[in-house]
């Protein structure tokens, strides 16, 4: 590389003096003179950069003398996509202190540095990024100080960090002798003109020019080069609070991808913690400033790679079967819709559940170790398929009272407990392996928390490891809880959880006895749920003989809440055989439970009708996350009130019509019995027209509807002479009903602890001109819902005695 240093703006046409050069850090680097008058290259570059100047960029074209100030690092990490690479600024917080442990020696001796939220590991001197809490590609960091642009670029990407080096020392050089129009030549063939302290611009060689350009002229179409990143447009994201409130789990439903981008349940987490932190900045905001206030933590629990691993070797088995055509719907299908034949098959299902129990228990002892201060609550998010593993695992969890048990149990020197990992492996036939995984400090408990991945990375093979982590993990989360499989909870039997109206419904006896019959010649399922006797109406001697039972593993901590986002727990429990969920049943460990979803999800059920049947209830509408309702549903609204008013008034008009035109002769009319007034006379009137226009109420077709109004006169005379002995009763709405009592309000079973379950979300305007459009969509959406995450943070805040604000519009 070398600096030229331009005739404009020179303080003399000499060489630079023996203080210019002294500036000059870079040993490689030589000054010449001065740039000759003559030179074909300078004056092809000047005019290409007057194009590109405009009239406010001339007026501070005048040299100015500054004093020279240290540019101000900022960290950046690289994002790369399937067809971009982008650089996103770390929050100040985050960079500040990456550049503290910079300052420190970081690039002597290995430093590592929590960033965002302590879910990713900075090593400084290696400059990469490391994800904590699930497997992902190291990405790359950057110290940056200089930035550049092109003319198709749309964000401004840094320069390597040895390049911005060179940048800032000749940058110094300009700023301390005010010497402009200087010129840096790197051995790439890129050349850098530095104008004025603000017009820098980058040259690339042709050969370096990635799109084909038509004309010369856009060969040497330059970059734009800014200096600092208080200089460019980029957004640095707010820091997050250290201290952690509660500790969300979130697991995914069936598939790798959990939207429409096909992005992965990392990716979408990660949204949705983004707008829960937006969110309590906006709705909690003097709570924070008070210091009341932390933040919610979201952890995503993969399960799907897992099952799809070489571990089961599934995947290999079903290509085997597959078909040729249609491949890419074919694979899609293998990879999705199978999840849900797998969650029914005894020995997937097994599978499923172990390994959803064990990555939430390894991350709850992850997130533990790294924030030994957290004393908060932790909750369960389930999406479609995994709302409903979550809800076999809550119902299959222990109380205090069934642990004790274990643990007298467990003082048995048989018990699984005191096995050992020699004995374990001298018992599986793989003894060799023990000095390996004493060598890295591994017991029976240490060993059921790693993936297959741990295992290999130690140097163990295919097969043993296969054998190792299915029989751990199955003896550290199963086999020390089978003694005490036995029903537990309400300890009412069978019928009292299938209840029924008195209204001719058979007795509770009778539908219990049908059920156990059913159920007892089912050879379908595959699920042992015996918890289900807890009122929920599934006990374990409906599985027929010779099936296999899913041993449900524990969970190492009771949750607070557990949220369905598009959930179909309602039609599997119906599929079960399960006709209703006793009203007194909660989870033995989980005492709240919401139920949410999008009016046009296609995947969603209800659960409140499976609760109280004999009460026809509307979910609860989740209120928008600026607190109103969308504007689109108050129209809505308002054009039904407005439609019926119009249809009341227009029959209201052809009642008084009618009235005039068709009234029988007084004298034809029968008398007026003693102790009947006038009034009771014009109600018969009414009934008449009550007759006529009912079905105008109950959408019957407008041929009909006339003919009935022809026959008006003669429903008239009927109702005078048979006013007595007339039954029915008909009811329009065309005169004004009276306000209507607020109902009590009615306690929906213990799940949520009386409260109610089923919450419904708003659509959005363009979502109401077509459902069917908008179907698939719908069932993908709650990762991406500002108002399912403020409904989170509300039932989670408000059980602390946190003020919830509403912000002004």
């Amino acid at each position: 590389m070398s600096f030229i240093s331009g005739e404009h703006g020179d303080k003399s046409p000499t060489a630079p003096p023996a203080k210019t050069q002294d500036l000059l850090k870079n040993p490689g680097a030589n000054v010449t003179a001065e740039i000759p008058c003559a030179d074909p290259v300078s004056p092809t570059l000047d005019e290409a950069t007057a194009d590109l100047i405009s009239p406010f960029e001339m007026l501070n074209m005048e040299p100015v003398a500054p004093p020279y100030q240290v540019v101000q690092p900022h960290w950046f990490f690289c994002r790369r996509t399937d067809d971009n690479t982008y650089w996103s600024p770390f929050s100040r917080e985050d960079s500040d202190k990456l550049e503290n442990a910079y300052n420190t020696g970081a690039d002597r001796c290995e430093v590592v540095v929590a960033v965002e939220g302590e879910r990713y590991d900075v090593h400084v001197k290696e400059r990469k990024r490391y994800a904590v809490y699930w497997e992902q590609t190291p990405t790359e960091v950057r110290r940056c100080t200089w930035f550049y642009k092109g003319d198709k670029d749309i964000r401004f990407m840094p320069y390597p960090e040895d390049f911005s080096n060179s940048l800032e020392e000749a940058y110094m050089i300009s700023v301390t002798l005010d010497e402009w129009k200087r010129r840096l030549d790197f051995a790439t063939g890129e050349t850098v003109i530095l104008h004025n302290p603000k017009l820098i611009m980058h040259y690339q060689p042709i050969g370096m020019q990635e799109d084909w350009v038509s004309s010369p002229s856009e060969h040497t179409r330059p970059r734009t080069v800014k200096r600092g990143v208080d200089n460019i447009a980029v957004e640095i994201p707010d820091g997050e609070p250290e201290k952690v409130d509660h500790l969300v789990f979130m697991v995914h439903g069936i598939g790798p991808a959990c939207d429409l981008r096909f992005r992965s349940i990392i990716q979408c987490v990660n949204d949705f913690r983004s707008a829960s932190l937006s969110l309590l900045a906006s709705h909690y905001k003097h709570a924070q400033l008070e210091g009341k206030v932390g933040r919610v933590e979201f952890l995503p629990v993969n399960w799907h790679s897992a099952l799809h691993g070489d571990a089961t070797g599934v995947d290999e088995d079903i290509n085997k079967i597959t078909l040729p055509s249609i491949s890419r719907l074919r694979h899609f299908t293998n990879d999705t819709l199978l999840d849900l034949f797998f969650y029914n098959s005894p020995t997937y299902c097994q599978t499923i559940v172990d390994t959803v129990a064990s990555e939430i228990n390894r991350l709850h002892t992850l997130f533990k170790h790294r924030h030994p201060a957290f004393k908060g609550d932790i909750s369960v998010v389930g999406h479609s398929l995994g709302s409903l593993i979550l809800f076999d695992m809550l119902t299959n969890q222990r109380t205090g009272s069934q642990s004790s048990s274990n643990k007298i149990l467990a003082d048995d020197p048989c018990h699984p407990k005191h096995d050992s990992l020699a004995k374990t492996l001298t018992r599986l036939g793989l003894q060799q392996y023990l000095p390996t995984l004493q060598a890295e400090n591994l017991d029976l408990e240490s060993l059921a928390l790693c993936q297959e991945n741990d295992l290999k990375d130690i140097g163990i093979p295919l097969g043993p490891r296969k054998k190792i982590l299915k029989n751990v993990r199955r003896k550290c989360f199963s086999e020390d809880y089978k003694a005490t499989r036995q029903p537990q909870g309400l300890g009412a039997p069978l019928q009292d959880s299938l209840t029924s109206e008195d209204n001719g419904n058979p007795s509770p006896g009778s539908e219990a006895q049908k059920a156990q019959l059913h159920r007892t010649q089912s050879i379908t399922s595959s699920v042992d749920y015996e918890y289900f006797n807890m009122g929920i109406g599934q006990t374990s001697g409906g599985i027929a003989k010779g099936q296999v039972s899913i041993d449900y593993p524990q969970l190492a901590f009771h949750p607070q809440t557990f949220f369905a986002f598009g959930s179909p727990i309602g039609m599997f429990l119906t599929v079960r055989g399960l006709k209703r969920i006793d009203p007194n049943y909660s989870f033995p460990t989980c005492k709240s439970f919401y139920n949410i979803y999008h009016p046009f999800d296609p995947v969603a059920y209800r659960i409140e009708p499976m609760i109280i049947s004999e009460v026809d209830l509307e979910p609860m509408l989740i209120p928008h996350h600026k607190g109103r309702k969308r504007m689109h549903l108050e129209l809505k609204d308002s054009l039904t009130r407005m439609s019926m008013d119009l249809k009341n008034n227009v029959l209201g008009s052809l009642r008084t019509a009618w009235q005039s035109f068709s009234r029988l002769p007084v004298a034809a009319l029968p008398p007026v019995d003693e102790g009947e007034t006038t009034i009771d006379g014009n109600s018969r009137e009414t009934q008449a027209l009550d007759e006529v226009c009912a079905p105008a109420q109950t959408g019957e077709k407008t041929g009909d509807f006339w003919t009935k109004v022809i026959a008006w006169p003669w429903a008239l005379h009927r109702q005078y002479f048979q006013a007595e002995n007339a039954e029915a009763e008909y009811t329009t709405g065309l005169t004004e009903q009276p306000e209507q009592a607020e109902q009590p309000e009615i306690k929906v079973g213990m799940l949520n602890g009386g409260r109610r379950i089923d919450h419904v979300l708003q659509e959005k305007p363009i979502e109401s001109f077509n459902e069917y459009l908008f179907a698939i969509q719908s069932h993908l959406c709650y990762w991406e819902s500002e108002d399912t995450a403020l409904l989170l943070l509300k039932e989670i805040y408000d059980k602390l005695d946190v003020t919830f604000e509403q912000p002004q519009q």
